[in-house]
Parts: structure tokens; sequence; C-alpha cells
């Protein structure tokens, strides 16, 4: 039996313990399906460790630094699409402007996104998501759920995840199906690129992975529902 297959392995059986222990679990209003959780975390741990790391690290041996800024660039332009929809849906005209004119400069002058004028010259990316206009229009979060492979996410953020991936962005408007599968895998593999570094941050500094992963997902996205000014939370019951 391979390394991979036995972390795979180990992971379903962690998985399969993890759910006959469900039953004995404290359940907590922000995560009451953690003991599935934790086994789904667990299979993405050994996917990830086997396969998504050594081909990401690969990618970032291999591509040169500059290659690797223009892709995250080119999605990151996409992004500020997207970004511009929801601004709209928020009613934040201001921010819909200033997201439209990083659109439009990086699209024209930034080489189709590619290079990041806009942030050369002091606009910022609003990073606006279909998860938090929903936040913003008043619906709960709802429960925190691990995903593998996509990773930490809640009910109201993988309602956003649906409605980006059935609208599909301007990619999802290129009409050869294999030219717009390759652009989606090589986001895929830039947004885990991206990530490299904060998955060894946590490696080193986590008792819990597990517990840091969702504490911090759950809190930065609050932060960002707010736009950085979030009110007092309710004490967990």
């Amino acid at each position: 039996m391979t390394v991979r297959s036995r972390s795979i392995g180990n992971a379903l059986v962690a998985l399969a313990a993890s759910l006959l222990a469900g039953c004995a679990a404290t359940p907590s209003r922000i995560d009451p399906f953690e003991p599935m959780n934790r086994g789904m975390f667990q299979i993405h741990t050994a996917v990830d460790e086997a396969v998504m790391r050594p081909a990401i690290q690969m990618y970032i041996d291999v591509v040169p630094d500059p290659v690797r800024q223009a892709v995250s660039n080119f999605f990151n332009n996409i992004d500020d699409m997207v970004s511009v929809v929801n601004d709209l849906l928020q009613g934040k005209i201001d921010k819909a402007g200033n997201d439209m004119g990083r659109v439009m400069l990086n699209t024209t002058w930034g080489l189709g996104g590619l290079v990041d004028l806009a942030s050369m010259v002091g606009i910022e990316r609003g990073n606006e998501d279909f998860g938090q206009t929903f936040g913003v229009w008043g619906f709960d979060q709802g429960p925190y759920l691990f995903v593998p492979i996509l990773g930490p996410t809640t009910f109201r953020d993988g309602t956003g995840w649906i409605v980006r991936a059935a609208w599909g962005g301007p990619v999802g408007y290129i009409p050869d199906v294999a030219v717009r599968n390759v652009i989606y895998g090589v986001g895929a593999v830039d947004l885990r690129a991206q990530l490299m570094g904060t998955t060894k941050l946590v490696d080193t500094a986590a008792l819990d992975r597990y517990l840091f992963i969702r504490n911090a997902y759950l809190q930065r996205r609050r932060y960002l529902v707010y736009d950085g000014k979030p009110p007092p939370e309710k004490e967990e019951e």
C-alpha cells in the first residue's frame, strides 16, 4: 500500500469515527456538524498533503514569480468584475465605481488584467462576493461547513458559491468548453498557490488546526460583511 493510499485510508477511518462519535459531542451554535466537519477536514488534509501540496509546490518552483503574479492579477481582475455586481446589489455605489474603474484600467492598459495598474495608482480592491451580499441583506450565516478540496464555508457563503458557479462570471461565457475548463483549472491552482504561506503558518502555529481554520474563517467573513466594523458578537450558548 502506498503512502497516499494509507493517508486517504486513515482519513476515511477518522471520518467514520467522527460520525460515530457525533451523538456524544456537544453541539455548537456555529458548528453543529463539527464531528462530520472534522472528518471532512481529515479527508481534505490527506488529499492536500498527498496530491495538492506537491503539485502546487512544483508550480511555485517551476513558474517564475512575474508569471505567477500576472496569473494572479488576471483572476483578481475577474473577481473585481464580480465585486462590481455585488457592490451594486449592496447599494455601495462609490465602491462599485472604484471596482469598475479597476476593471476598466486593468483590462485595457493592464493587458487584459495581467498587470494591476489600478493598485499601482492607489485604487483598492473591493473584494465583495455573493456571500457578503446575502449577509448585508440580513441572511444569517447558518452552520459552518468544511468541504473537502473547497475548504471552509457556511450555508450562506456556500449559497454564494452556488450563485457564482451558476453565473460563471465572464469565463462562463467562453464558448469553447476545453478552454473554459483550462482557465478554471489554472484559477484553482493559482488560488491554492496563494494559500501556501497561510498553510505553513497554520501547520506551525495551531495546536488544533481545525479550530484555528474555522475561527479564522468565520472572523474574517464577519469582518468583510460589516466592512471592517462588525458589531459585538452574541455570546456562545
